[in-house]
């Protein structure tokens, strides 16, 4: 791995924003996961017939080229940042002051400053903003690829939109070939898995030995974030650490209710860690110092099994319709609080497919092949409608020709298990 002068003069600024020299790298060749999945992107817009893409999601903007640059507030004000991708060309647009991050990457061929047409930064000159911005990229499309491109959008505004469609240009939505080029992962890109997953259980870990009753869910959540955030991770996706009543059901935000004695304390982890990975997994606990209930070991041991059994069903080449008809069968009684997905892939973020209960998948799912490369998150929750707790479990796998491969290693509770 080359060294970098973090203290070099401000002329080498080439490469300064390149995440291949944490801890967390070694032993990864991340110019590989980047050609790698920047392959993939363009060979999907080959198969859908997309000449060009507009990335405006910062997750696929880094999936697509490595250059990460304030994702959160990204997400919220888009297109704050854009790139746009052809068959032969990558030019990330970037934020103002920002052009630096986006260089040194063998995956970018210019970065050019982005102009942002949203309303907040135009007022009431939105819509000529939005259309001279169009007209721009609609010329550098068409130089780059000619005229009346298909071009995949994602994220824009609907104004931004429809000004490209009166520019000539065919206007396709980008999420499906993106997210079938995101849903395979390469051996390399399964190291970067790996290690956010590691760094995410260390997490915890520390969050598991930190309970105490008397301190608050905002107080516990709060551990796994230090820990995570401390070993590069971005953020955590979601506010899901329950306990004792908060449990069931489950979506309900992490708060500062206090946590009582020998209540259950239900996590979700959805970590975007380093690389910019996914750690999803999730674990129930006891608050102590008592020992757990006949109930609460119940619904436990319910859910271990649900989790446990459609992981043994998983395999490459196995139908999403197929998958559903012989997941296992949800209780009667734990049905109508079931979690809203048998399983669902993982990537950057939760991703493609969604894999439904068969109950629901008359009306939610959609069929498509199981592949080798998949990373799959096989989730559980079990708690009656009207019940005093519930139980959230999940694990975290890949799924190989020879079977599948489990990811998420962190232990389940023996003492909930009996």
């Amino acid at each position: 791995m080359a060294n970098f002068d973090w203290h070099a003069e401000r002329s080498d600024l080439a490469g300064i924003a390149l995440l291949d020299r944490a801890p967390e790298s070694e032993g990864i060749d991340l110019k590989a996961v980047r050609l790698y999945r920047l392959g993939r992107v363009r060979e999907q817009m080959q198969r859908y017939g997309v000449d060009a893409v507009i990335l405006s999601d910062p997750i696929n903007i880094r999936y697509a080229t490595g250059a990460r640059n304030m994702q959160v507030f990204c997400q919220r004000n888009a297109p704050s940042r854009y790139l746009l991708l052809t068959a032969e060309k990558s030019i990330l647009f970037e934020f103002t002051g920002c052009l630096h991050l986006g260089q040194g990457f063998e995956t970018i061929d210019e970065v050019r400053p982005s102009k942002t047409a949203s309303f907040v930064a135009a007022g009431p000159e939105i819509h000529a903003r939005e259309k001279a911005w169009a007209i721009e990229m609609a010329d550098l499309i068409e130089e780059l690829v000619g005229k009346g491109a298909t071009v995949g959008l994602e994220r824009l505004n609907a104004g931004t939109a429809i000004a490209l469609k009166d520019c000539g240009l065919r206007i396709v939505d980008a999420q499906q070939p993106v997210e079938m080029a995101r849903s395979v992962k390469s051996s390399e890109e399964m190291k970067c898995v790996n290690a956010s997953l590691r760094a995410t259980e260390h997490g915890v870990a520390k969050l598991r030995e930190a309970i105490r009753p008397g301190m608050t869910e905002n107080e516990l959540w709060s551990v796994l974030h230090q820990s995570v955030i401390a070993r590069n991770a971005d953020y955590c996706e979601t506010r899901l650490l329950n306990a004792g009543g908060r449990t069931n059901p489950w979506f309900q935000e992490t708060s500062s209710n206090v946590i009582g004695e020998n209540e259950l304390i239900a996590l979700d982890t959805d970590v975007v860690g380093c690389h910019g990975y996914y750690s999803d997994f999730s674990r129930t606990f006891h608050s102590g110092p008592g020992k757990p209930t006949a109930t609460q070991r119940e619904l436990y041991k319910v859910a271990y099994e649900q989790v446990l059994s459609n992981m043994d069903i998983l395999h490459a080449g196995m139908s999403f319709r197929d998958y559903a008809d012989r997941a296992w069968d949800i209780p009667e009684k734990y049905y109508e609080n079931r979690y809203y997905l048998s399983a669902h892939g993982c990537g950057m973020t939760g991703e493609y497919p969604y894999l439904y209960h068969r109950g629901d998948f008359p009306d939610a799912g959609y069929d498509g092949e199981i592949l080798a490369g998949m990373t799959i998150c096989v989730e559980s929750y079990i708690g009656e409608t009207g019940g005093g707790e519930g139980v959230k479990l999940e694990q975290q796998v890949l799924v190989t020709d020879a079977g599948i491969e489990l990811l998420s290693r962190f232990p389940f509770e023996e003492e909930l298990l009996r």
